[in-house]
């Protein structure tokens, strides 16, 4: 596929997102701000990277002054390579991201769970567990959302069958999350003109 054809498949997509339910994700981050609750991210894959990413933008990059102490307390729990590897080889792969909620996870904290087809097995139990234990859960999905579409109390599931342009959409819709919160936190506004926006 010829690069103008692909981003024309881009642009075609666009109404694809759930403005509303992506509107309503940003809110619950918000909440869990005010009320200084944990967000625990999880995904495989390229999700897992992206849950690093999101993690880091919500904690780090979101608020720009380091002086302000109050900070969305966000955490990726793809990054603990020798827990998760401890994790899978004594119970299992699908109980890497379930152990961790059951070790680090509170009733009332939000679970932020990345996946392009909504059933992978790790992230369903993680899912399940949240349910079980008080906690919001946040699904991010493609395709039809699979099982965690179902879990989720908040899902923004972008309908679009193909896994790699799914990925691509939901870091724009993380990036708009992280913008507009910074918008809301801190009052800092967001704007394009002929430059990329620059955090300088």
């Amino acid at each position: 596929m010829e690069i103008r054809k692909y981003f024309e498949v881009v642009k075609g997509l666009i109404d694809v997102i759930p403005f509303d339910d992506v509107e309503k994700m940003t809110d619950a981050v918000y909440k869990a701000y005010v009320d200084e609750k944990m967000i625990f991210l999880i995904g495989n894959g390229g999700s897992a990277a992206k849950a690093s990413h999101v993690a880091q933008d919500f904690s780090k990059g979101l608020i720009l002054d380091q002086n302000i102490t109050k900070r969305v307390k966000a955490l990726s729990l793809t990054d603990n390579i020798p827990y998760i590897t401890a994790l899978a080889n004594d119970t299992g792969y699908k109980n890497i991201f379930s152990s961790q909620l059951r070790t680090f996870a509170n009733e009332g904290d939000y679970l932020l769970a990345i996946s392009g087809s909504g059933n992978s097995e790790n992230i369903v139990a993680a899912a399940e567990f949240a349910k079980e234990n008080n906690m919001t859960v946040i699904g991010v999905t493609g395709y039809g959302g699979g099982r965690l579409k179902e879990l989720s109390d908040i899902s923004v599931n972008v309908q679009i069958n193909d896994m790699c342009m799914a990925e691509s959409f939901h870091s724009l819709i993380f990036h708009f999350v992280v913008s507009s919160l910074r918008k809301r936190i801190t009052g800092e506004e967001f704007e394009i003109n002929d430059q990329l926006y620059s955090y300088e």
